[in-house]
Formats: structure tokens, C-alpha cells, sequence
């Protein structure tokens, strides 16, 4: 693998200038391949320090082997990386919290046992972290379960516990593959204002996703993958604003001079017309429709929404993945 050290490669991300500053991590042409199956083409990727970042598309899109790849788990084929500032992420192994899509914690060890033996694995010495599991179970609802086997938790709680263990050693990047997977709808809620609140304390957290709605909710800037590359990598608002707004206009009279106002494309859904917003904005329209006496029962503008915009970068093959999350990822 080429480094991001190495001076004299024309593809090394600007070695010689050194580490960009503001960005936890920095990723250019990362390829990976198992058996001849190219499972990530090109990836290319830019996360700001502090910022909550969005890997978005559905499974097997190869979010889960970017994300080996930037950690240094499996090495890519070819490309370049950086993370918080080093070519290799095992030379800042202790500073990363990591929570893999496939959960697993002994069954015999008590829960908080369970977070202080994460933490170690990351450099925090057991006795500080048995101190800090029980602190962050308390915190967190569970402290009624501290002295708990894992075999005695619900679903629930044993994924909260490992995602506790994840964060322990108090890292400054917490990356998490498909965090909301299996919750309930208030444990994703409590996963969420989580989330806002490491980034708050200006940790910087990444989190892959196959539901939009999380992303859209969480996320400034996301990168969306499909087929094993990245089509968008960008601010939420940005990729919005690739699709027009909509305007939907119901009117008390469905004929008349006024309707040559309405834009090529508009589109009627029973007393409803549908259409993008004109370049020239809703005041010329507005007036012809006063003018034409359409009788405006109502009107609004809606902005595009995450999914459209992912519809229109990933296309509609993509999102429609989306809503098979059994799908299988290649991944070593």
C-alpha cells in the first residue's frame, strides 16, 4: 500500500506538505479486492475533525471494508490514507473507539467488566475502567444491571454495553458500522443524542448507515457509496440543493389563462399540480395566478430530502437496496 508519508508518489495526497489540518481523517483512491471481486473502487474521503459523518448506502455498498480499511484492519490495494494526523491507524490505536457491525461480548463476564475489558484493549488500565463502566452504566440507565452477566441483558442492553466499551478510554474518533441496527426505536433515540453529545465535547464520530433518516437527522456531511464507490462526498445541505424544490399548488379552478404560467414538466395529481420551483423564484407565478383568478387553496414549498438526493446521486437500483438490510457485504 502506498503511505501518505512517502514524498515522491505523484498520488500521495500532498505528503510533503504534511497533515491537513482540521481533518481527523483523509482517504484518496482506496481499492480493495477479494478472490477478483472488487468490493471498493476509488473511495475517496475527507472527515473534519469533531464533525458526525455519514458513510451512506445500503449493505454491501462496501461501507463496512472502507471502514476496515481506515482503521488499518485489512490494508487496502491500493490508495492512500490518514488518520488523526498518522499513516498508520495502529500507532493511534488508543485515541480510536471502534464498534464493529458484528456485536460479541463474553456471555460469563458481568457487564461492566465487560466495558473495563474494552477500554484495556485500548491502553486504559482495568482498575480505572471497572471505575468508569459503572460510572457510564449509571449514567446511561443501566446501573441496575452493572454486576449483570452479559447472557442475563436484554439485546439492547448488551449492545449499549458494548458500545460503552467502545467509548471508555475517551477517544477522539469513535467510529461506529451500523450502530442502529437491532435497536428499538428509544435506544435509537438515546444512540442519537449520544452521538450529538460526543461531538458536542468535539469528538469526531463516523457511523455508517443504511437509513437515510438517521444520517439526515445526525449529519452535516456524508459521504454516500454505491457499488463500491463514492459518488457524493459533501455537506448534507449541498446534496440537497442538487434537486430543485417542489412546489405543490392546489387551486379552486382547474382552467383558465393562469395555467400557462405553470412551468414545462408541471405535473397534475388529482386538484393538485406538482412541479419544481422556477429559477425565477414563486413571485412571478404568484402574481399569475392571482391575476388569473386560479383561487389558491394552498401552496408550499418543499426542499428535497435526503433520500431524493440520493436518488438522484446513487440512483434508484441504490436506494432501493437501501430497504434490503439482510444484503451481504464482501469483506475479509
Amino acid at each position: 500500500m502506498s503511505r501518505l508519508g512517502e514524498p515522491a508518489r505523484a498520488d500521495n495526497l500532498g505528503a510533503s506538505a504534511g497533515p491537513k489540518p482540521g481533518l481527523a481523517i483523509e482517504a484518496r483512491g482506496l481499492v480493495k479486492r477479494f478472490e477478483g471481486t472488487v468490493a471498493v473502487d476509488g473511495v475517496d474521503l475527507a472527515v473534519p475533525e469533531g464533525a458526525i459523518y455519514g458513510i451512506l448506502g445500503p449493505n454491501g455498498a462496501g461501507k463496512t471494508t472502507t471502514i476496515r480499511m481506515l482503521l488499518g484492519i485489512i490494508e487496502p490495494d491500493s490508495g492512500v490514507r490518514r488518520v488523526l494526523g498518522r499513516d498508520d491507524p495502529h500507532e493511534i490505536a488508543r485515541l480510536i473507539g471502534y464498534l464493529p457491525e458484528e456485536r460479541g461480548l463474553y456471555p460469563s463476564m458481568k457487564a461492566y467488566e465487560a466495558i473495563a475489558f474494552m477500554g484495556a484493549l485500548r491502553g486504559l488500565p482495568l482498575a480505572e475502567g471497572r471505575k468508569r463502566g459503572r460510572a457510564l452504566m449509571e449514567a446511561h440507565g443501566l446501573g441496575h444491571a452493572v454486576e449483570r452477566q452479559i447472557r442475563q441483558l436484554s439485546k439492547g442492553m448488551a449492545q449499549t454495553v458494548q458500545l460503552l466499551g467502545t467509548l471508555v478510554h475517551e477517544p477522539r474518533l469513535v467510529v461506529l458500522d451500523e450502530p442502529f441496527s437491532g435497536l428499538d426505536a428509544i435506544n435509537q433515540g438515546k444512540l442519537e443524542v449520544l452521538i450529538r453529545s460526543l461531538a458536542a465535547k468535539g469528538t469526531t464520530v463516523i457511523f455508517s448507515t443504511h437509513v437515510i433518516a438517521h444520517a439526515e437527522r445526525l449529519c452535516e456531511q456524508v459521504a454516500i457509496i454505491a457499488g463500491g464507490k463514492v459518488p457524493y462526498a459533501g455537506s448534507v445541505d449541498t446534496a440537497r440543493d442538487r434537486i430543485p424544490p417542489q412546489v405543490r399548488l392546489e387551486t379552486r379552478r382547474r382552467d383558465g389563462a393562469w395555467l400557462a404560467a405553470l412551468p414545462v414538466g408541471a405535473r397534475r395529481e388529482g386538484d393538485l399540480w406538482q412541479f419544481a420551483l422556477p429559477e425565477s423564484g414563486i413571485e412571478p407565478l404568484l402574481r399569475a395566478l392571482i391575476e388569473g383568478d386560479a383561487g389558491i387553496q394552498s401552496l408550499s414549498i418543499e426542499r428535497a430530502g435526503l433520500h431524493d438526493a440520493f436518488v438522484a446521486i446513487a440512483g434508484a437500483a441504490a436506494a432501493k437496496a437501501l430497504a434490503q438490510p439482510d444484503a451481504v457485504e464482501v469483506a475479509a
